[in-house]
């Protein structure tokens, strides 16, 4: 079920909108258990066809996130190459950089962590989100990290991670915001209607 409908009035600026839809994607989140993560990795494993040899990038779950490291440690199991992103000056895209279980890690911005290997350039991405949609538009926190990265990987699989309580009916989006393949959830993987440009 979609949390609930946010106001679209084109008087509103998109901004307004936004950050309305940010408000109730934190509320809804709250409730969840970010361990649920483990159900997620279930779905997507068995619901997603990742092209063997494909590098796929993840994230270290921030405070309050879904928590996809069991997706990222049976990815890496099953012979994939797993990235992690580095966080660059606001403005560039982000840099994914080679993860291995048990190696260590840097504290990176905003309360998240990133491993120090190589730089690698993801095939399949898991992303995550604040709200989205179903047509697979996603709400994030802001700084455009994942849009600008998206848009320099246009052939790049995009499939957004979140609690199923985080959807919304429809996300405020601008011209910028890169829409998502699919989005991954405790209760299932869901395809979007969107096609990315």
């Amino acid at each position: 079920m979609a949390a609930p409908h946010i106001i679209s009035d084109s008087s509103i600026s998109l901004a307004a909108r936004k950050k309305a839809a940010r408000a109730a994607a934190l509320a809804a989140r709250a409730g969840c258990d970010p361990a649920w993560g483990g159900q997620l990795a279930a779905h997507v494993l068995v619901e997603l066809d990742i092209p063997e040899g494909a590098v796929v990038s993840g994230f270290w779950p921030m405070e309050g996130e879904i928590d996809i490291r069991p997706l990222l440690h049976a990815l890496h199991a099953r012979g994939h190459a797993v990235v992690l992103p580095e966080t660059p000056p606001r403005g560039q895209p982000l840099i994914f950089r080679l993860w291995q279980p048990g190696r260590p890690m840097q504290r990176e911005a905003f309360g998240t962590y990133r491993p120090t290997g190589e730089p690698r350039r993801p095939d399949v991405m898991f992303i995550p989100l604040l709200a989205f949609d179903r047509a697979g538009h996603r709400l994030g926190y802001g700084a455009g990290y994942y849009d600008r990265t998206l848009a320099t990987l246009p052939d790049a699989v995009a499939i957004g991670c979140a609690f199923a309580a985080q959807e919304l009916d429809a996300v405020p989006v601008g011209e910028y915001d890169a829409p998502l393949h699919a989005v991954a959830t405790e209760r299932g993987v869901i395809r979007c209607s969107s096609e990315r440009g």
